[in-house]
């Protein structure tokens, strides 16, 4: 089968084409595992931490991709809740151990024995791939395969941001960094909370507008203050630059998430003008996203079938993934960017 092969740690700065397209040995399920020929994956700026190095190192070579959309044509030994001919989806979370005290208390998400899609077992740049049976979920009718693709990880951790976040209808909420996860944020805000006012902190000019275009009651640079100081604030970059920023947004008692996996270390002298009276002091607070549950995602699908929550998507072949990726890191971000493999 074609897969995309990381064989090595590198700075896309350095070279633009990390990944080789490449023959491999189709998988075949072992017990309680299920193999799905891949329909479509989404292009995760995960995958651009894992190949620069900035997360666990993965288990090389390995095949990337965790937001994957696929049709069962296999079932392992003991598999009994799926069928042949399903579709369904694939999140970072591969699997867990099912026995630690997290994993027992629905935190899965914390477990010691974490496995990562596409970072430590082959992922969905390919053709097929397999994955636990008790690790896919099953993907609404109502959604087509692109839709679906960056929910699984975009659209999932969103969901638990804002579970995080804890806001309330009528709040004022901010999001900083504005690509796959913050537009997705957006709409289930607009949603769930339709009497709450989102202000948007990006860089990017295109981005500051595609969010007022969905609906942001403001929108300004990372460093801009806000009308108005804000009760959560949710950030999504990989960089340290705009928490410290929105940390002077927040009125006391105000709550920042910050979702991502890594901050980078080029602009770590950010922390130096971290000062706990202008920042932290009255009660603010910061909470940190790991990684996602299987609960997030199940609850999100659903969530996005009813409230026809669809991401703003651009396709890409199998063998162009190195173009998504140098895109993403280039800041050229409307939406998410998704890999079909498979279907019409």
């Amino acid at each position: 089968m074609k897969a995309m092969l990381l064989n090595a740690i590198t700075d896309l700065s350095e070279n633009e084409h990390p990944l080789t397209l490449s023959e491999i040995d189709r998988p075949e399920p072992g017990a309680a595992e299920v193999l799905l020929r891949v329909r479509a994956c989404g292009v995760c700026h995960t995958e651009l931490d894992e190949i620069e190095g900035r997360t666990a190192p993965p288990k090389l070579p390995v095949v990337p991709g965790h937001e994957v959309v696929g049709e069962v044509v296999a079932l392992g030994e003991g598999c009994s809740r799926l069928e042949k001919g399903q579709r369904v989806g694939v999140a970072w979370i591969y699997h867990a151990c099912g026995q630690c005290e997290y994993c027992q208390s629905g935190q899965e998400n914390l477990c010691p024995e974490f496995v990562a899609t596409g970072r430590d077992a082959n992922g969905g740049y390919a053709e097929y791939m397999v994955v636990p049976e008790a690790f896919a979920y099953p993907i609404p009718e109502a959604l087509q395969d692109e839709e679906a693709a960056p929910l699984l990880c975009a659209g999932a951790i969103g969901y638990r941001s804002l579970r995080l976040a804890n806001p309330a209808d009528g709040q004022l909420i901010g999001l900083t960094g504005f690509g796959g996860s913050g537009h997705l944020m957006l709409k289930m805000l607009k949603f769930r909370y339709p009497n709450a006012k989102v202000f948007v902190f990006a860089r990017n000019p295109d981005e500051r507008q595609f969010a007022l275009d969905l609906g942001a009651a403001w929108a300004g640079d990372t460093t801009a203050s806000a009308p108005e100081l804000l009760h959560a604030i949710i950030d999504t970059t990989p960089v340290w630059k705009p928490v410290v920023e929105a940390l002077k947004e927040l009125r006391p008692g105000g709550r920042l998430v910050i979702n991502a996996i890594r901050k980078e270390t080029a602009d770590q002298g950010y922390l130096q003008q971290l000062r706990y009276e202008d920042h932290l002091w009255m009660e603010r607070e910061i909470k940190s996203v790991a990684n996602v549950a299987r609960r997030d995602v199940r609850e999100f699908l659903q969530l996005a079938a009813e409230a026809g929550i669809r991401p703003d998507y651009e396709t890409f072949a199998l063998d162009a993934a190195n173009e998504a990726l140098l895109q993403l890191k280039r800041q050229n971000i409307r939406g998410a960017k998704v890999l079909k493999v498979w279907g019409g």
